[in-house]
C-alpha cells in the first residue's frame, strides 16, 4: 500500500497532473511492486503566496510524500526515491533541483482500509523487498 501527496503551486500542478502521476505510478510499481490498480494520488495545489520555498527552486518545485506500508528495504526505498527523480525529469521535464521526496512509514495495523486494520488485509503484493 501507498499513498501519495503532491504539493506545488496550483497552475504548475494543473499543467503537469497526468504526466505526474503516470511517472510515479511507473515507479512505485516499478520499485515497490504495486499492482498495476493501485494508484492512490491527492495533488494539493497552492496559490504563490501559500507555498514559501527558496529562492533557488523555480516555480515548478514539487513535493512528493509517500506513505507507505513499514518493512521495505533501505535498498528498495533508496530505489524509489532515485527513480522517481529519474522519472520526472525524463517524463515530465522536472529538475531534481525542484523534487523533494519524504517517504513515511507506517506500521500495517495504523491502517485502516475497506472496514479493516491494514494487518488483517491479504495482500498481493510483498512489502518486505
Amino acid at each position: 500500500m501507498a499513498q501519495v501527496k503532491i504539493y506545488g503551486r496550483r497552475a504548475h500542478l494543473a499543467e503537469a497532473r497526468e504526466a505526474m502521476s503516470d511517472a510515479i505510478h511507473g515507479c512505485a510499481v516499478a520499485v515497490l511492486g504495486l499492482p498495476q490498480e493501485k494508484r492512490f494520488h491527492r495533488f494539493i495545489g497552492l496559490d504563490p503566496e501559500d507555498f514559501v520555498h527558496p529562492a533557488d527552486r523555480s516555480e515548478r518545485y514539487t513535493v512528493i510524500e509517500v506513505s507507505m506500508f513499514e518493512g521495505r528495504t533501505t535498498d528498495t526505498r533508496k530505489r524509489l526515491i532515485r527513480e522517481l527523480f529519474t522519472q520526472l525529469e525524463t517524463r515530465c521535464g522536472l529538475s531534481p533541483q525542484d523534487v523533494e521526496i519524504t517517504i513515511f512509514e507506517t506500521p500495517r495495523h495504523n491502517w485502516g482500509i475497506r472496514g479493516r486494520c491494514g494487518d488483517e488485509l491479504e495482500l498481493s503484493y510483498d512489502v518486505s523487498r
